[in-house]
């Protein structure tokens, strides 16, 4: 089944900087998709683009077999797509790590036990459920990365857009992190990283972006 289907994505920045231009690209059920390159060449763009957060100057989107355009359309998706952000001060904003990972569960309908619960139990998955009443500015860079995937994995999205997922782990953590998100019962996901050995680990297919196509 096909989830996400890119056609000709072109997107240019307000200071003429163009990091896309005539992308395509088809997230099926089962894949674990790998973008590898460079900064700057759009990955992370592709994945705004993707939610609705930006606009595309060009090209055509379609998840869950219907075309979305309008912020309404986006909109109803969200819930169903996770996007770990490239920089974790953006994803973390509650005074303590156990506020942050269960507020997404609450504005999924859950009561404040439920949400809390489910907040606890993916923070013990992550093996980070001692950060539970920390305050999330005061904690690591790696320490963030973990609590912000974390704000994803606790509302159990179907797909998962990961941004640099490892940045600032060390390599027991990197492991334990895959070995995760390999048992999360997600239908797909996407991850970009500028490091091959990350892709490679985590996707069963993997392409390079350059020159704002996929190669």
């Amino acid at each position: 089944m096909s989830l996400i289907d890119i056609e000709g994505i072109s997107f240019q920045y307000p200071n003429g900087n163009q990091v896309l231009e005539g992308l395509s690209l088809h997230l099926e059920e089962g894949d674990k998709i790998g973008l590898l390159g460079e900064n700057g060449t759009g990955k992370t763009t592709l994945f705004h683009i993707i939610l609705g957060l930006l606009k595309p100057t060009k090209g055509e989107i379609t998840i869950f077999g219907k075309r979305r355009e309008t912020e309404q359309d986006f909109k109803k998706i969200r819930r169903s797509i996770g996007l770990l952000f490239q920089d974790s001060d953006d994803q973390l904003f509650c005074p303590s790590v156990i506020e942050d990972v269960a507020f997404g569960p609450l504005n999924m309908g859950m009561n404040h036990h439920e949400a809390t619960e489910r907040a606890e139990q993916t923070l013990e998955e992550l093996g980070i459920l001692r950060f539970r009443d920390r305050v999330p500015y005061q904690l690591s860079g790696g320490e963030k990365r973990l609590v912000s995937m974390a704000t994803i994995l606790s509302m159990r999205p179907e797909i998962l857009l990961l941004d640099e997922p490892t940045t600032g782990l060390d390599e027991k953590t990197k492991k334990r992190l895959i070995s995760v998100l390999q048992n999360y019962p997600a239908k797909a996901w996407i991850i970009i990283s500028h490091v091959q050995s990350t892709i490679e680990a985590m996707s069963n297919k993997y392409y390079k972006l350059n020159e704002g196509r996929i190669a």
